[in-house]
C-alpha cells in the first residue's frame, strides 16, 4: 500500500503558517477509473450511457480531451481496446490506491489555505481519479503532469503516479514517449502538489505570450511562491520538481546562475528558441551541463519573487499576482551573494 505523509512533509522552522483548521474544504472523492474499468464490455454502449449519468461532465472530458475519442458509437472499439491495454495498470491502482483518503486530506488542507488567502475563490466540490494513456501529459505553468483541472474539479491521472520504478513506464522510456526526468516524478507524493498547481493555474491562468525571458521567469516564480503558501509543509523539491541534488546545486550556485544570465544577455531575451531552454522542462540545462536542472527559469523566477516579497512583506498574494513582472524585477534589486 502506498503511503505519502512522510514523503511530502518537511518541517520549516520559522515559517509563519496561519491556522486554517476552522475553514471548511471537504470534497467528494469520485473514483472514475473503478467505474470505467468495471463496465460490461459486452454491452459497452449501455454501460457508457450509465456512466454518463454519474459523470455527465467528466465523461465528455475523458473521452474527448484525454482519450481523444468522440462520445458516440464509433468510439466503442477504441474504448474496449483501451480497457484491455490498461487492465494491468488498473489492477495496480486497486492495490496501491485502495485507500485514497490520505491524499484527499492533503488536498483538502491545500484548499483550506487557498480559501484563507483567496476567500472569493469557489473551491472545487470534487476530486476525480482516472486512468488515461501514458502519454496524456498536460502542461501547466510550473510543470507538466498527467493531472488536469476539469469542470467537475481536479482530475488525477493515477497511471502517472505508480512510482518511478514501476514496470509500466519501461516501454515509454525505451520508445521515447516518456523520459527519466519525467518518470522520477511519477510518484504518489506528487498527487497533492499537482492538484494544487492546477488550482493556482485556475486562480491565475498563465499566458506567456511574447514576453521577455525575465518576465516569464517571474510569472512562473509568482505561481511557485503562491504554491509555497498553499503547501507550507511540502518540500521545495516536490514543488519545483528538482531532485535534492539539483536544488542544492542551484542554491549553492545562485549567484553564478544569475551572472550567467546577465553576462550572456539573456535577461531580456525575446527569442523563443533561446528562451525555451530555460522555461521548458528537461533533464538539464544544456549550456550549463550535468547537475543543473532543466526548467532553470523556475528557480530564478522563484528566487526573484522571494527577494521582492522580503522587501514587501505586507503584500497579499492577490496583490503579488497583479504586480507587473517588469516592475517587480526592477524593484527587487535581485543580486544574489557569491
Amino acid at each position: 500500500m502506498v503511503t505519502c505523509a512522510l514523503a511530502i512533509c518537511s518541517c520549516k522552522p520559522g515559517k509563519n503558517i496561519p491556522d486554517v483548521a476552522h475553514i471548511k474544504a471537504e470534497i467528494n472523492l469520485l473514483r472514475f477509473e473503478q467505474d470505467f474499468f468495471t463496465m460490461d464490455t459486452v454491452n459497452l454502449n449501455e454501460s457508457l450511457n450509465q456512466l454518463s449519468q454519474k459523470y455527465p461532465v467528466f465523461l465528455g472530458d475523458f473521452m474527448g480531451n484525454i482519450l481523444g475519442l468522440p462520445q458516440n458509437d464509433s468510439a466503442l472499439p477504441a474504448v474496449k481496446s483501451f480497457m484491455a491495454t490498461y487492465q494491468a495498470v488498473y489492477q495496480t491502482t486497486l492495490k496501491e490506491y485502495a485507500n485514497f483518503i490520505p491524499y484527499k486530506k492533503q488536498i483538502e488542507q491545500g484548499l483550506r489555505f487557498t480559501k484563507y488567502y483567496f476567500p472569493s475563490y469557489n473551491l472545487p466540490k470534487n476530486i476525480i481519479t482516472f486512468i488515461g494513456p501514458m502519454d496524456a501529459i498536460f502542461s501547466g505553468s510550473t510543470a507538466s503532469y498527467g493531472d488536469a483541472m476539469t469542470l467537475d474539479g481536479p482530475a488525477i491521472g493515477l497511471q502517472l503516479h505508480l512510482g518511478p520504478n514501476h514496470d509500466a513506464y519501461q516501454t515509454g522510456l525505451e520508445n521515447g514517449i516518456t523520459y527519466a526526468y519525467q518518470v522520477r516524478r511519477f510518484e504518489p507524493a506528487t498527487i497533492s502538489v499537482n492538484v494544487m498547481k492546477n488550482i493556482v493555474d485556475d486562480l491565475f491562468p498563465y499566458n506567456a505570450g511574447s514576453r521577455p525571458l525575465i518576465e516569464q521567469m517571474i510569472e512562473k516564480g509568482k505561481r511557485l511562491f503562491v504554491l509555497d503558501q498553499l503547501m507550507p509543509e511540502t518540500s521545495d523539491t516536490l514543488k519545483i520538481g528538482y531532485t535534492q541534488s539539483q536544488l542544492t546545486i542551484c542554491n549553492e550556485h545562485e549567484a553564478d546562475i544569475w551572472n550567467f544570465f546577465v553576462k550572456n544577455n539573456l535577461v531580456f531575451s525575446i527569442e523563443p528558441s533561446i528562451n525555451k531552454e530555460y522555461i521548458e522542462d528537461g533533464p538539464k540545462t544544456q549550456v550549463l551541463g550535468e547537475g543543473v536542472p532543466g526548467y532553470l527559469g523556475l528557480f530564478v523566477g522563484w528566487e526573484i519573487v522571494k527577494s521582492w516579497m522580503r522587501k514587501n512583506d505586507k503584500t497579499t498574494l492577490e496583490q503579488l499576482m497583479q504586480k507587473d513582472a517588469k516592475a517587480l524585477f526592477n524593484e527587487a534589486g535581485y543580486k544574489p551573494e557569491q
